[in-house]
C-alpha cells in the first residue's frame, strides 16, 4: 500500500529575544493538542518560502520573512509520509493570533524540549539546540 505523501513548510520563528514561536494544535484531527512550529501543506506550484509566509499570515497572523532552510525531515507515519521544509524566519510584525490553532507561546530554545511535540519534529528542535 502507497501511503499518502505530504509536503509541509514550516516556520522557526525568531523574535528579537532569541525565542522560537511555537503553537498547539486544535483538538481534532491527527496530532490533536501537540505542540508544532507553524506552517502548512505546500500547494501546488507554490515554493516552500511562498507556502511558509502565506501559512503564518493565514494561521497566526504575522508578519515574516522566510530565511534559510533549517533542515529538511523525511518521516514515515503509520498513516502517511510527510517532508518537513524547515526554514529559519524572521519575525516582522503583527500581533499572533490563534486562528487555527489554540495557543501560541514564544519559548526559549533551550525550554523547547518541555513541550509534546510530534515525532518527526524532534530533528527540528535538535537543530535549533545545536545553533
Amino acid at each position: 500500500m502507497v501511503l499518502p505523501h505530504k509536503r509541509i513548510g514550516v516556520a522557526v520563528i525568531c523574535d528579537r529575544q532569541g525565542q522560537i514561536l511555537i503553537d498547539r494544535r486544535l483538538d481534532k484531527g491527527e496530532m490533536a493538542g501537540l505542540w508544532e512550529f507553524p506552517g502548512g501543506k505546500i500547494e501546488p506550484g507554490e515554493t516552500v518560502e511562498a507556502c511558509i509566509a502565506r501559512e503564518i499570515k493565514e494561521e497566526i497572523n504575522l508578519d515574516i520573512r522566510v530565511g534559510d532552510r533549517l533542515i529538511l525531515i523525511e518521516h514515515d507515519y503509520p498513516k502517511f509520509k510527510v517532508s518537513l521544509h524547515v526554514h529559519w524566519c524572521e519575525y516582522l510584525g503583527g500581533e499572533p493570533e490563534a486562528i487555527e490553532c489554540q495557543e501560541i507561546r514564544w519559548v526559549a530554545p533551550k525550554d523547547l524540549g518541555e513541550f509534546t511535540f510530534p515525532e518527526a519534529n524532534q530533528a527540528i528542535i535538535e537543530a535549533i539546540q545545536q545553533r
